[in-house]
């Protein structure tokens, strides 16, 4: 597949998103952008919305894990700020426990968080009382060798206390030679595809917060290796609409291939909020006005969680000219990217910190 069917994205391959997951993509590109329109207006134009919000039950909405089979709750416990020592273990027991119960069943990790203590938090909490059971559990690994990924996962299910991860996703494909690294001879894809042999890994995916370009390199790398990804995970937020838009650029093409969407950073590490013009509900809806499958986001509070079960509670789809005036609260303050940092500086890097964990 050539890098221009990845990088363009046409009214044609959008319209065919429908056949692949009728509940979630909405054809919404025309082939030409009226040059008298906002900027928002044009983003709103470009911007892929969901046709339903899910299936709902109970308190919570669920959707498709792109072509995987699996339904996912449209809320996603992120494993990060739960797993750090401004909450205690029980609090977070309690919280993660509570989130399950009432409906939430998607939960994110990643080897490297808070050195190891996010996983093992999680990992002591889901194995009492069959919480393990009732999780789609999710981690991610920073190597990009075969040896150090293999370490990493065994590392992983230690941690976690499970002998499998439903998914497990390359961490940080931040980079354009991460993608030929771990699809390289030797490299961190072949100890990840062992593992799904072996019965440690159900589904294989990546994520990435940096710009959208490089995730389209790693379609357009796994495309050339015949490998099909189960799952992306992207910044999708209200600031993002307006620059280097994983929402207008990448979210297309996975939901064309049936990739299931993983959003994260719907409020930016708080960057987002800090910029003054938009409320935490309003991220929250235009997060699950995208065919995502689930939007990952730290919950470390009971304020934080009531807060996303009364946004799903509320949520219904909006249409071209809804998401356009939410869009234009954050126009002036997007497009520079200064409350995105994740996107403009290494601040939010880990293994640009810490090269020796990519092996």
């Amino acid at each position: 597949m050539k890098r221009r069917e990845f990088l363009t994205a046409s009214a044609a391959a959008i319209a065919a998103t429908s056949s692949l997951a009728p509940c979630l993509a909405e054809a919404s590109l025309p082939s030409v952008i009226p040059p008298t329109l906002s900027a928002s207006a044009a983003a709103a134009r470009r911007i892929l919305r969901v046709k339903s919000p899910g299936v709902r039950r109970g308190e919570m909405l669920y959707r498709q894990l792109g072509t995987t089979g699996v339904e996912v709750s449209v809320i996603g416990i992120g494993g990060s700020k739960i797993g750090r020592n401004t909450i205690s273990d029980d609090e977070a027991t309690r919280l993660m426990h509570q989130a399950i119960d009432r409906g939430i069943n998607f939960f994110d990790n990643g080897w490297d968080y808070n050195d190891g203590q996010s996983e093992m938090r999680m990992g002591r909490s889901l194995a009492l009382g069959g919480y393990r059971q009732k999780a789609f559990l999710m981690t991610k690994l920073d190597g990009r060798t075969k040896a150090e990924a293999a370490r990493q996962i065994d590392m992983s299910l230690e941690r976690l206390k499970t002998d499998h991860v439903d998914l497990l996703q390359f961490h940080e494909v931040i980079r354009f030679e991460d993608p030929d690294r771990i699809f390289h001879a030797g490299g961190a894809m072949e100890a990840v595809q062992a593992a799904k042999q072996a019965g440690k890994v159900r589904f294989i995916g990546f994520t990435g917060h940096k710009d959208p370009r490089i995730h389209l390199y790693m379609l357009e790398v796994a495309d050339r290796n015949g490998f099909h990804f189960d799952t992306l995970q992207m910044p999708i937020n209200v600031m993002d609409a307006h620059f280097r838009s994983f929402s207008q650029l990448v979210v297309p093409e996975a939901v064309k291939h049936g990739i299931g969407v993983l959003g994260m950073k719907c409020f930016g590490a708080g960057n987002v909020l800090r910029s003054g013009v938009i409320e935490p509900p309003d991220c929250l809806r235009y997060c699950l006005n995208i065919p995502i499958s689930v939007q990952i986001t730290d919950i470390n509070s009971q304020t934080l969680l009531d807060q996303a079960f009364t946004v799903v509670k509320e949520f219904k789809v909006m249409d071209e000219h809804e998401v356009a005036a939410l869009i234009s609260k954050t126009e002036q303050a997007a497009m520079t990217g200064e409350f995105e940092p994740f996107k403009t500086t290494t601040n939010y890097d880990a293994t640009a910190r810490r090269t020796d964990w990519m092996g």
